[in-house]
């Protein structure tokens, strides 16, 4: 009885396992066409941009540096006041 409840729907287990290399072998296919129309940045470009990220970086650290510095002051200053 129990068998005679199970439906055999389209999208079963077992056809979706089936499918798994044929779709798999698309899509490397699609991946390989994909990558081949990516326009790939020169070697000039890419130490141009890295010394630009590079170059935030430091800048950023920096800004963080004298953010954190006198905020740090201020509320050290702030504490001192209130606590005599």
């Amino acid at each position: 009885m129990a068998m005679a409840q199970v439906e055999q729907n389209p999208d079963s287990f077992g056809q979706k396992a089936a499918a798994l290399p044929v779709r798999l072998k698309n899509y490397v296919q699609e991946l390989q066409l994909e990558m081949k129309r990516v326009t790939w940045p020169t070697w000039k470009q890419v130490r141009a941009t890295t010394a630009v990220v590079i170059a935030a970086v430091f800048a950023f650290a920096a800004y963080f540096f004298v953010v954190d510095f006198l905020v740090g002051n201020t509320v050290t200053k702030l504490f001192d006041r209130l606590t005599r």
